[in-house]
């Protein structure tokens, strides 16, 4: 079971690739909408899965964050190149750094024992749950050529960006908090 949940979650990765190559292409918009449908459902099923069979594993819990990162940084910068977007590349861009910020805060605090300072929050989790729900937006915008869709897929952006940021500030206070970082 390990196994199969492990190989979902690595499955995000490979989709994000893909995604990204049928954005360039308006023939892959339904596919890609699809493919990005199936990938956001494994994100719920591998830890659905996980924790209900009681097939934790630290491969898992170390890759179900890094897939979930890269499926989305894939998309975004798929999406940033199809409709010629600075505002999807710059907040593309604002979001794998604050996820390469917060990978650090996580090393750091696991080497000083401290790792409950950056372990995953609900708000985490509804973070990248809007965010998915954002890419999802602008995918479905794409497959039936709507440009009001495109804008609604934009404000939710900048709500992704502000909870994307905000986790990073609660991480990176909590990671220094009460800590000497010797």
């Amino acid at each position: 079971m390990i196994t199969f949940i492990n190989l979902l979650t690595f499955s995000r990765i490979v989709l994000g690739a893909v995604i990204f190559l049928l954005l360039m292409s308006s023939d892959g918009y339904y596919l890609a909408l699809i493919l990005f449908f199936i990938a956001s459902i494994t994100d719920y099923f591998d830890g659905y899965l996980a924790r209900k069979y009681d097939a934790v594993s630290e491969l898992g819990e170390i890759l179900d964050p890094i897939a979930d990162k890269i499926l989305i940084v894939f998309v975004l910068f798929g999406l940033a190149v199809n409709l010629d977007s600075y505002l999807i590349a710059f907040i593309g861009a604002l979001i794998i750094t604050r996820e390469i910020w917060v990978g650090a805060l996580r090393d750091l605090n696991a080497r000083k024992n401290r790792s409950d300072a950056t372990k995953v929050t609900f708000l985490a989790k509804i973070k990248t749950t809007i965010q998915l729900f954002t890419i999802s937006i602008y995918l479905l915008a794409l497959a039936i050529n709507s440009m009001l869709l495109i804008i609604f897929a934009d404000i939710f952006l900048f709500i992704s960006l502000f909870i994307t940021l905000y986790t990073g500030l609660i991480y990176t206070l909590n990671s220094f908090s009460n800590n000497e970082t010797k």
